[in-house]
């Protein structure tokens, strides 16, 4: 009945157009300020009830009635924040957005980045205070993340080749991400391990010694989470095409091999070339440069590095090799595939979002 009942028409002048298309594209602008200004536009811009909107926006139908009914009753004024209860408010809007903007857009003299001590004495505030304005608005100028864009002129052609091997499998069909952890290193402490204990944390030297290293070829099958792996104490394409010599074995022979690589040189050679000319039923698709995110294998080192090597005391390659020997056969035990959720299109307005971020931050973006 609630659904039915009619609700306030929208109709914004040029200026509260203006403004409320501000408070969505700032990234300065509160979270839930934004939010509340997209239902706003959306329920201007359509004559669909507030259940529609919620559905296709993923809301609650009563929170977009609120917020239509607060803003035709109230206009721009109430989209704010009601008065809460309790002492009135020290530090007001415009302080706290000159720290946000001068977080986002400036750097202290003599460092990279600022600290909170660095930002209180720039803006006359308590670092306290500064630490509780970056954690609501998610700000962490101490952390920086890298990225690598791909060059490879071939890369949407490579995307979509690959995600529809992820999303639509061919039938009679396997398809395998391929690719080697090089370079493993067993690793035995200089001193014993502690073990944990109530209240302690395991403890390790972080010194050690090197004890031989082994590389690890995988293929991943991506219907079934199950992995077929190789360790070989040298990483050569000799080694790379002994290992395809595995996959034709293991692979029953009624089906076609989709193989995921990545450039790796050894993937090139003369070598393996002539081998997938001599098995016909394998088909290679190379992943883009700088793009190993596209290898679901990758996700399943991440794994393997994160619960038996990073950690493990080996002192010799062939206990190294023993214990990811072991992994393999428990994950395999219980296997469960990555489900791969993004399409093609989607990963490329993403980039492309991105590569628009990137420019307009250097200033580029007119020639983007």
């Amino acid at each position: 009945m609630g659904a039915n009942k009619p609700v306030p028409k929208i109709e914004l002048t040029d200026e509260e157009q203006q403004i409320l298309e501000g408070y969505v594209r700032r990234r300065t602008t509160a979270q839930a300020l934004a939010l509340r200004a997209r239902i706003v536009l959306r329920c201007a811009q359509s004559s669909e009830s507030n259940t529609e909107i919620a559905a296709d926006m993923k809301l609650h139908r009563l929170t977009i009635g609120r917020w239509r009914a607060r803003f035709a009753t109230l206009r721009l004024q109430g989209l704010q924040d009601e008065p809460r209860p309790g002492a009135p408010r020290k530090i007001t809007d415009v302080k706290v957005e000159r720290v946000i903007v001068d977080t986002l857009e400036s750097k202290p003299k003599g460092a990279t980045h600022w600290s909170t001590r660095d930002m209180a004495k720039h803006s006359g505030l308590s670092h306290s205070t500064i630490g509780r304005i970056w954690r609501t608005f998610g700000l962490q100028p101490h952390r920086s993340d890298a990225f690598q864009l791909s060059n490879d002129p071939l890369f949407i052609e490579k995307v979509r080749d690959i995600v529809g091997l992820y999303l639509d499998p061919p039938e009679s069909a396997v398809v395998l991400c391929v690719d080697e952890k090089s370079q493993v290193q067993a690793l035995n402490r200089m001193q014993p391990v502690l073990p944990m204990m109530p209240t302690s944390p395991e403890k390790q030297t972080h010194t050690y010694v090197r004890n031989g290293t082994t590389s690890l070829f995988a293929a991943l099958d991506i219907a079934t989470g199950r992995v077929i792996g190789q360790c070989r104490r040298r990483h050569r394409s000799m080694e790379f095409v002994k290992f395809l010599n595995q996959i034709d074995e293991s692979v029953p022979e009624d089906l076609d091999v989709h193989v995921i690589l990545d450039n790796l040189q050894t993937h090139k050679t003369p070598a393996a070339h002539r081998w997938f000319l001599r098995h016909p039923r394998f088909h290679i698709h190379f992943t883009p440069t700088y793009s190993s995110w596209l290898n679901q294998v990758e996700r399943w080192f991440a794994l393997l590095e994160q619960r038996a090597l990073k950690r493990g005391v080996h002192r010799s390659t062939i206990e190294l090799e023993k214990a990811i020997y072991e992994f393999i056969e428990v994950s395999n035990d219980s296997p469960r595939p990555y489900l791969w959720t993004k399409s093609a299109d989607d990963i490329l307005a993403n980039l492309q979002r991105f590569c628009g971020r990137t420019l307009t931050s250097q200033g580029m973006l007119a020639n983007f």
